[in-house]
């Protein structure tokens, strides 16, 4: 069973102004589903492998490029590099639009080599899991944060209603959000991200290095999801697994490289300094994170000492995802100072800075908005726009005069 995907409209509207579009992102999220769903009727499609030179498109890229005439969608392009100056040629001689639709689960190597070669000529989309309002069956208006960042003072009178999802907080952020763990029994979960984990690790960290201890890799991604939603010390990663720093710091660009951890750069004020400070991990699917800290059910959740962090890294994912539907994207931001204060995120669009907290919990009150007071304090001359706290609340409510609290599964207009 297909489901509607919220990018959908931005991908045809890019696909008919670019001769390539890629869109990346990490196993299973979704990446040829939707492809084949919008242009399947009129483009072929040609699956790629790491073994096998499909069509002697590593051999004699050119002639297979004669062959398989646009439209066309190449699927999982980072197992033919060879391609991309075939693909700069053939674009050159002809840069109209809706030409190839490329996709690939790893950001190094080809889609690297894609980006620089096709400058101009190539556009990139990331599809990640599901959005809330896509698990939910709703329609674009329940994706709710560019009204936000558009005019948060008239959004706080704009009525909306809560996404009605199939489960409640627990189940759905240990469940997590790639399509197949949306649809399977709860029972078989825990074998579905076994055998995710399983297929990344043997196929996409081996095409990327060459990692000679793979049992303390997996104690690395088991200790990375610990600490999820926090910040990164790549001495302290290692020193815990008894690998260097730099080791630490490399296993970490291996799973952003595959779309399995995202960080967030420190906000200092200073543009300059921007990312001096300490980055904000997170691990990119919390089902996959449950999965690594062996939690084994949804009501494990509740009294796990990990709860606020798992929420704060499934809130972070959901807000990227609803980000994606913005041209430009805000920029993310984290922010804390030695003293102890912090705000979870800060988006920054069009010189102004929308903080937010997230908390896991039902009751909200304005003690939780104290780090984004600290935050206007701190900076007096920043645009600083009312800030939210997304938690377990029911309604959206004010905590102060100028923060609301709003709930975790808001969706659209009433």
């Amino acid at each position: 069973m297909y489901t509607s995907r919220f990018l959908t409209s931005r991908l045809q509207s890019l696909f008919q102004n670019f001769p390539v579009v890629v869109v990346s992102g990490a196993r299973q999220v979704g990446k040829s589903t939707l492809l084949q769903h919008l242009f399947g009727d009129r483009a072929d499609l040609v699956v790629f492998d790491p073994a096998q030179d499909i069509g002697n498109a590593r051999r004699d890229p050119d002639l297979f490029l004669d062959n398989h005439p646009a439209p066309v969608i190449f699927d999982e392009v980072q197992y033919v590099p060879e391609l991309v100056a075939a693909l700069k040629r053939r674009v050159d001689r002809d840069r109209s639009p809706g030409q190839f639709l490329l996709t690939g689960s790893q950001q190094w190597h080809v889609l690297r080599s894609l980006a620089e070669s096709l400058a101009g000529r190539a556009v990139f989309l990331d599809l990640e899991g599901f959005c809330l309002g896509e698990v939910a069956g709703a329609d674009l208006s329940a994706a709710w944060l560019p009204a936000w960042i558009e005019d948060p003072e008239g959004f706080q009178k704009q009525p909306r209603t809560r996404l009605s999802l199939p489960w409640g907080p627990f189940e759905q952020v240990w469940r997590g959000t790639l399509p197949e763990a949306t649809r399977l029994p709860r029972e078989t979960l825990p074998d579905f991200w076994g055998a995710y984990f399983r297929t990344y690790v043997e196929r996409d960290v081996r095409l990327l290095t060459d990692i000679s201890d793979w049992h303390t890799f997996g104690r690395f991604v088991r200790l990375a999801a610990a600490l999820t939603a926090q910040e990164i010390n790549a001495s302290q990663l290692g020193r815990e697994l008894g690998i260097n720093p730099q080791t630490a710091r490399r296993w970490l660009e291996l799973l952003i490289a595959t779309f399995q951890w995202f960080e967030l750069p420190a906000y200092s004020g200073n543009a300059v300094k921007r990312v001096s400070g300490k980055p904000k991990g997170f691990l990119a699917d919390t089902g996959l994170a449950c999965w690594a800290q062996a939690i084994s059910s949804p009501a494990a959740l509740g009294g796990h000492p990990l709860w606020g962090h798992l929420f704060e890294t499934f809130v972070a994912s959901e807000l990227r995802k609803q980000m994606a539907l913005m041209s430009p994207a805000p920029r993310l931001h984290h922010w804390r100072t030695a003293g102890g204060a912090e705000v979870d995120l800060i988006l920054e669009r069009d010189g102004r800075f929308f903080p937010i907290e997230i908390k896991g919990k039902s009751k909200v009150s304005s003690a939780d908005a104290r780090g984004i007071k600290a935050f206007r304090e701190a900076y007096p001359a920043l645009k600083v726009a009312p800030g939210l706290i997304i938690s377990l609340c029911e309604r959206v409510e004010r905590v102060n005069n100028d923060d609301v609290s709003l709930p975790w599964d808001l969706g659209g207009l009433r």
